[in-house]
């Protein structure tokens, strides 16, 4: 029998990585082999990580990236990454080091070289960057500042619900090293665009995000023209930040599949 191929969704920030599971029931059920660890630090589950916010606090993208290096370093193969927010940036870094088979990133945050972040975006990292202490704890949102970054798009009532099921604490150091990347030659906002040897990568974008606009998701794009390898984009006009959780997530999964597909990435190897 054929193994099935690995596929790691990588949370961002203030998702537990449990809001994954109605994408692995469905990748499982496609013949994939899903799973959905979280970032270094993360407990087990929502209560866990709302009861102990500073198990995550001052873990960085490197941090992030090398956790991932290893977990995938144990599959039986180049695994498939979708990642959502901070996790497609991680997804990115991780194809760019050739560790994946391919990625999907889903309103990725910026990387090092795409312009300043519009005035929607700074409003919704504003819960952190208020205090220069908070690049080494972890921050919370309320619900209001939930329904801004994430729920937008979605009824006051669906915003709330997801609020409840799925947000947690945040690191504080991600959003500050992807603020200064531009300045830093350095940075760990970085990504290799220039690999013509890596997989497929896919970025998908909602039009209505607050926290990611399409904006940023087309400038990203624009940094991979110096690449032969296959890069594609994909908007979902009437989306905000909560796209791979909400309602609509159905939508948006298929058209991850459907992608897949074309590119000869079906669950069997």
């Amino acid at each position: 029998m054929t193994p099935s191929t690995p596929v790691v969704f990588i949370h961002g920030l203030w998702l537990h990585s449990s809001s994954w599971q109605p994408w692995i029931d469905l990748f499982r059920g496609e013949g994939y082999d899903p799973s959905a660890p979280g970032w270094p630090g993360d407990p087990g589950t929502v209560e866990e990580a709302r009861k102990n916010p500073e198990s995550i606090a001052d873990h960085g993208i490197d941090d992030v990236v090398e956790h991932y290096a290893a977990l995938i370093a144990e599959l039986p193969a180049p695994p498939i990454l979708v990642g959502h927010s901070f996790g497609g940036m991680i997804a990115q870094k991780l194809l760019g080091q050739d560790r994946a088979a391919a990625a999907v990133a889903i309103d990725a945050a910026q990387i090092k070289g795409d312009l300043p972040l519009p005035l929607s975006a700074l409003r919704s990292t504003l819960p952190v960057f208020k205090n220069p202490a908070n690049r080494h704890r972890s921050v919370s949102l309320t619900a209001e500042q939930f329904r801004f970054a994430f729920g937008n798009a979605i009824s006051e009532e669906e915003s709330a619900e997801l609020y409840e099921r799925w947000t947690i604490p945040a690191p504080g150091k991600p959003l500050f090293e992807a603020a200064g990347a531009n300045f830093n030659p350095h940075s760990a906002a970085k990504v290799d665009t220039e690999n013509s040897g890596r997989g497929p990568l896919l970025l998908m974008s909602g039009g209505k995000d607050h926290t990611v606009p399409e904006s940023v998701t087309r400038a990203t794009l624009k940094q991979y023209r110096h690449s032969d390898a296959v890069t594609e984009f994909m908007t979902f006009p009437t989306r905000g930040h909560s796209l791979i959780i909400d309602s609509g997530w159905r939508e948006v999964a298929d058209a991850a599949l459907t992608w897949l597909r074309q590119q000869d990435l079906a669950a069997a190897r």
